[in-house]
């Protein structure tokens, strides 16, 4: 790089700001900061696990230029995998639920990816997208990524993510949270936060509906309610989340992240996605247990037009009784 200028686009992942959150530092007394992520080349912190999946495949030398990218996403994994393949010269094709968001679907196509919709089914089910993706790889000869137990997910924030946090805030860091879908963010960031500093508090931010709160809290696989966020929440323990050193957990419930991003929208001009909705509430509880001024920093993980169909939909928020920002009631 030279003044700022990239070679290509491979070298635009990752480097993101940290931005100091003022509304959500106003309302916890702490202050917190966001790893502003939608700033990637694809849109979402899920370029750094895709290219480090690439990378980490090529020189195991299980792909060359040419083979097919097959994976099971919410969408972000799919779009990054599909641009940063392009930019790499593989092709894509990406297994997704049926239920996401169709703005993260047409994203997929107009990056050139084939996608493969299926129903929604737990994981113990052969038919959930993920067995449906790897038999895909099976069958066709493609590369598998499994972003859920690829552990190069993960090395991508020991490496990068977890270091230019420190680096951005020289080290000054109280605790850190953010969701676990893959548990790749959360996992690989703690590695490197611990080993700057092991006092420094790490944080899941959970969903209702998802295992991981119960899994820290209590030691055990439970879960209760449901969730409208897409690509975060859990039903298992990922390679990627095994053994990972995080002290705590928080739940949040929708409407409580939905509150969060629509005060962003208002006060800090951000229009983020749901699962930054849960980081940020995440990070707000957990200020108001901290002294005063502690700094926090959790993940602003895609943009909220991914989602409009949904979250800044208000038909689809009156239709689920979740809270409504008031520019659309007006």
């Amino acid at each position: 790089m030279i003044n700022n200028v990239f070679s290509d686009t491979l070298h635009a992942v990752g480097n993101t700001p940290l931005i100091k959150l003022k509304w959500a530092s106003s309302v916890s007394g702490c202050n917190i900061y966001g790893k502003a992520e939608f700033m990637n080349p694809g849109g979402s912190v899920k370029d750094r696990a895709a290219l480090f999946m690439i990378k980490d495949a090529e020189k195991k030398k299980l792909i060359k230029p040419g083979d097919t990218l097959i994976e099971a996403t919410a969408g972000n994994t799919g779009i990054g995998l599909t641009l940063i393949g392009n930019a790499m010269g593989y092709k894509s094709l990406i297994v997704i639920a049926n239920n996401q968001s169709q703005e993260k679907k047409d994203t997929l196509i107009a990056c050139g990816a084939k996608l493969k919709e299926v129903p929604p089914v737990p994981y113990t089910d052969p038919n959930n997208y993920i067995h449906v993706a790897k038999r895909l790889a099976t069958d066709n000869g493609g590369y598998f990524c499994n972003q859920f137990d690829n552990l190069a997910n993960r090395e991508a924030h020991i490496v990068t993510t977890g270091p230019e946090i420190i680096n951005g805030l020289e080290g000054n860091i109280d605790a850190f949270t953010t969701s676990v879908g893959t548990g790749g963010t959360l996992a690989g960031v703690s590695i490197a936060l611990k080993k700057k500093n092991k006092n420094i508090l790490t944080i899941a931010a959970d969903p209702e509906g998802s295992v991981i709160f119960d899994f820290i809290k209590k030691g055990k696989l439970t879960s209760s309610g449901n969730s409208i966020t897409e690509g975060i929440g859990q039903g298992r323990i990922t390679k990627n989340f095994e053994a990972s050193p995080v002290d705590d957990a928080e739940k949040i419930t929708d409407s409580e992240a939905l509150n969060v991003i629509y005060n962003m929208v208002q006060h800090d001009g951000l229009i983020m996605g749901g699962s930054t909705g849960i980081n940020v509430a995440s990070a707000i509880k957990v200020g108001k247990k901290l002294k005063p001024n502690s700094n926090i920093v959790t993940i602003l993980c895609d943009y909220g037009t991914r989602y409009q169909s949904k979250i800044y939909n208000i038909n689809f928020l009156q239709d689920n009784n979740l809270p409504i920002p008031p520019w659309l009631e007006e």
